[in-house]
């Protein structure tokens, strides 16, 4: 009997196609050999596709299989080994997607985080700079007027200077024209 486990398990319910392939793999590859709840499940799958009632397929398929040495207890065993190996693929899965959303969204998630305190370094930098810049542009602005003050200041300073100068000088000149006069 062909062993088409996709179309058994997974066409009629309207299933991801890939999923059950996988799945049904996992099955295939595990399948017990000799008469069991597969072989049962194909039999079974057979006798509905003829509309045949639910209840007379499960017995007839049973009827069918007891003559090959199936029992119901058999049947049962075999259903849960297929259970346990249809679990081990979903801790499998489980794993997998796990590691799947570690690499490919928490690594994302930590590179925005990362990011965003970037962008944060970023806007106080470009604050501070935009500060720098505007105390800058402050002295731009007062310069003229700093150094108008400043001019005036050393030119009074000067111009102070000279007059004392002068006035000194005029002084000694006044008492040496006195001295030649009087003396």
């Amino acid at each position: 009997m062909h062993k088409d486990l996709k179309l058994l398990f997974g066409s009629h319910h309207g299933l991801d196609d890939k999923s059950i392939g996988f799945l049904t793999k996992a099955l295939e590859k595990n399948n017990l050999p000799g008469f069991d709840y597969i072989e049962y499940k194909q039999s079974l799958g057979a006798l509905l596709a003829m509309d045949m009632d639910e209840g007379t397929a499960f017995k007839s398929a049973f009827a069918t299989a007891s003559t090959m040495g199936l029992t119901k207890d058999k049947l049962l065993k075999t259903a849960n080994h297929y259970k346990k190996i249809l679990a081990n693929e979903k801790q499998q899965f489980d794993t997998a997607l796990q590691k799947q959303l570690k690499q490919r969204v928490q690594s994302k998630e930590e590179e925005v985080i990362k990011l965003k305190k970037q962008v944060e370094e970023y806007k106080a930098k470009i604050q501070k700079l935009e500060e720098q810049i505007a105390k800058s542009q402050n002295t731009i602005d007062h310069a003229d007027e700093h150094i108008q003050a400043a001019k005036e200041k050393i030119v009074q300073t000067r111009d102070n200077f000279e007059y004392a100068l002068q006035s000194i000088v005029n002084e000694i000149n006044k008492d040496i024209e006195n001295i030649d006069t009087f003396l």
